[in-house]
């Protein structure tokens, strides 16, 4: 892996770390001020997740091992936007706590969608 890819890889995972550690907070927020459990858990569940399903990416077996996790990853990326919009519509967050989240996991969402279509190019080529 070169030096781009390298940094890359490390972005990836400093962000999702980072994001995941933004969503503990907001699901601890949640529980304190609203004593809101459902959907803590489940935006808990699918934020915390996509940095671990990256993790396991990186330990994949074969190429096409690492574009099936980073897919998993974006799939919870997606869920993830889907439980920050519901909060914010719902008014369990403003609109200035979501906006950033909702932002973060947009950028995942776009730099996983990138890395799973450079991995699905190289698998591709002869």
């Amino acid at each position: 892996m070169s030096n781009d890819a390298g940094t890359k890889v490390n972005h990836l995972k400093v962000k999702s770390y980072s994001f995941a550690l933004r969503i503990v907070n907001l699901s601890r927020y949640l529980v304190a001020e609203h004593k809101e459990f459902v959907l803590s858990r489940q935006v808990m569940r699918s934020g915390t997740s996509i940095g671990a399903n990256i993790e396991e990416a990186f330990q994949g077996q074969s190429t096409a091992d690492f574009i099936h996790k980073l897919s998993i990853a974006n799939k919870e990326a997606f869920e993830t936007n889907y439980w920050l919009r519901l909060l914010r519509d719902s008014l369990l967050i403003s609109p200035d706590q979501s906006a950033p989240l909702i932002a973060e996991c947009e950028e995942l969402q776009r730099m996983l969608t990138a890395a799973i279509k450079t991995s699905k190019a190289k698998l591709n080529q002869p």
